[in-house]
């Protein structure tokens, strides 16, 4: 018997190793990463390059506490990154994962408004329906009802608002971008409501990962969020965690939308999940007003700008950079919807099929012509993964895509390194498992193909 506290009670497959876009576990079996994990290994598994850097840091400097130390590796790739940052962006905070990464967003952006003498402000806007992470406060500004509702009592007051959120939402007689507009418009409802002198940030994913299954928002949206944001001085906080560094086709999602952030959070495909990593990036503006009053930005955890983990980082970004692995993120991101389009788009009970990149998502209903899902109770999602791993295929189903409760959709965020016969394979044993899920119901639902 295992003495691990695992995420669920389910018993797991032991990894044992890794492969290119492949993972292997004890018995011999490959599995086809078509979720780089949760969206995080985006050079796949066992990269000589990576595996080198971190042995070389390893052997020179594993860690010094930066409380006394900076370090080589961490001030190179803070460098690298704020190169190749959206405008206005200058320095980089670096923790250990996206959640580390949205609690320091949190506290800079409530200091920020602090030193400028404007402490009134405390309250946070984001969108139902996204996720920020795990810890209280970034649960808190996140809009998985699932992952909150037993912990509300312990999180502090926010506020949310739609989502953008199209296949859904839009009306009938609505033009995307007026569409877009009215959602947009909700966040300037909610900041009058609240009073604008109390509002520290609006929080958002440029393209919402694991509640909603790479929904992407309509032309013009996030211009109309930075608008109001400008208008009522409250600081625009961008989650890239999963959606960033690449994975969109862009190195950062917000360059499609035309906008650059106060704040940006990065993380799974930083350090494309060699060693663990995230980071915080904050604009020139928000430093400033830190440097010219109390000079320290009140936070910190032990592991902040770990060495070896920006190591690993740095090499990553430079495979990145050095191999144009964004000009394949865009090319495989064609020959993957283009592959999902072919399996899945006359599939009785696939409504939406969408995202960017390598960021991709299926939206399941259980009638198309209404949009309407399938019984929670099902559990279909999970039904799917089941499917999938029996395959050799490991895709990121969830549930609750709707509000909370209703809804499934699939997540799929292969390595960028993938292959346009990988994208084959993908597509063939995706669509094996969701038919055998189909098949599995106690309705006996079946799938239709193309």
């Amino acid at each position: 018997m295992s003495h691990v506290l695992q995420r669920s009670s389910a018993s797991l497959p032991v990894a044992v190793g890794g492969d290119g876009c492949y993972l292997v576990d004890a018995t011999g079996k490959r599995y086809l990463d078509a979720s780089g994990g949760a969206a995080v290994s985006c050079l796949g598994h066992g990269h000589p390059r990576i595996v080198a850097a971190i042995q070389a840091q390893v052997a020179s400097l594993a860690y010094a506490h930066t409380g006394f130390f900076t370090n080589e590796p961490m001030e190179r790739l803070a460098d690298l990154l704020i190169a190749d940052a959206p405008a206005g962006l200058d320095k980089v905070y670096f923790v250990s994962g996206g959640s580390e990464a949205s609690e320091a967003a949190l506290k800079l952006a409530r200091q920020y408004f602090v030193e400028i003498g404007e402490p009134q402000r405390r309250h946070f806007i984001a969108r139902r329906q996204s996720y920020h992470g795990n810890t209280l406060g970034a649960l808190a500004v996140g809009g998985n009802e699932w992952r909150r509702r037993q912990f509300a009592p312990l999180l502090i007051e926010t506020h949310h608002i739609a989502p953008c959120y199209a296949y859904r939402d839009r009306r009938d007689d609505e033009s995307e971008e007026a569409y877009g507009r009215r959602v947009a418009d909700e966040l300037e409802a909610k900041i009058l409501e609240l009073g604008p002198e109390t509002v520290i940030g609006f929080i958002a994913e440029p393209v919402v990962g694991a509640t909603a299954g790479a929904l992407t928002a309509v032309p013009g949206y996030f211009k109309r969020i930075r608008e109001i944001c400008d208008r009522y001085g409250v600081l625009l906080i961008l989650d890239e965690v999963m959606c960033g560094m690449g994975r969109t086709g862009t190195l950062h999602a917000s360059e499609q939308e035309g906008v650059a952030p106060d704040i940006m959070m990065i993380a799974k495909g930083l350090g494309g999940g060699y060693q663990p990593i995230g980071a915080m990036l904050a604009s020139a503006k928000v430093i400033a007003a830190i440097e010219a009053g109390s000079g320290a930005f009140q936070h910190g955890h032990t592991y902040l700008g770990h060495a070896t983990a920006c190591a690993a980082a740095l090499a990553v970004q430079q495979t990145i950079r050095e191999e144009r692995l964004l000009d394949a993120v865009r090319a495989r991101g064609q020959d993957l919807a283009q592959a999902l389009d072919e399996r899945f788009g006359n599939h009785a009970h696939i409504g939406d099929i969408r995202g960017r990149g390598l960021f991709m998502g299926l939206e399941l209903v259980e009638d198309r012509a209404t949009k309407r899902p399938f019984d929670p109770a099902l559990k279909l999602h999970a039904r799917i993964k089941a499917e999938a791993m029996a395959r050799g295929l490991m895709c990121y189903p969830m549930g609750g895509t709707i509000d909370g409760r209703q809804g499934d959709h699939v997540l799929l965020a292969p390595p960028y390194i993938i292959t346009p016969e990988e994208i084959g394979e993908l597509a063939d044993k995706l669509g094996a498992a969701v038919d055998a899920a189909f098949a599995g119901l106690p309705s006996a639902t079946t799938s239709t193909r193309p």
